[in-house]
């Protein structure tokens, strides 16, 4: 209709302040033909752009307080945010409006991984800082999830 994005958001957003950017981590010779490295998920044309070219996991399972399954998932779903976008609007109570966003995205990536026979978790346990330095990305880290065939 009238040029407008035939793209979606699937996840609601307090006042359609979409605080939240999505990262894919991915392993070498693990996702078809997509090569390893770090990706940012442009949803307005459902495209992925490659902002480090290697493998991360390593480096990422280390800040992630060692917990090994991380180094081993063929990719990973990193959701941060831009917590401004909303709290600009709703001033401290935006940061609460931010967790419920992202409670929804992870719950439909899980929704998705099951349907799809994959496995995942919410992990949020990491070093905001180092997770940040190793990605080169600004915003607030708030999940990662790995997703892959469960063992």
């Amino acid at each position: 209709a009238g040029g407008r994005s035939r793209s979606r958001r699937t996840i609601p957003s307090a006042g359609a302040t979409y605080p939240l950017e999505i990262y894919l981590v991915v392993g070498k010779d693990c996702v078809g033909n997509l090569a390893a490295g770090f990706y940012w998920y442009i949803w307005e044309r459902h495209a992925l752009e490659l902002k480090i070219g290697k493998d991360l996991r390593k480096e990422i399972t280390v800040a992630c307080l060692e917990q090994d399954f991380i180094s081993f998932a063929p990719v990973s779903v990193l959701i941060s945010a831009q917590y401004e976008r909303t709290t600009s609007h709703y001033g401290h109570r935006g940061i609460r409006y931010v967790h419920m966003e992202a409670g929804h995205a992870c719950q439909n990536i899980h929704l998705e991984a099951g349907s799809l026979g994959l496995g995942t978790v919410v992990v949020g346990a990491f070093d905001d800082e180092e997770l940040k330095a190793i990605v080169g990305i600004e915003e607030a880290p708030l999940a990662l999830m790995p997703v892959g065939y469960p063992g």
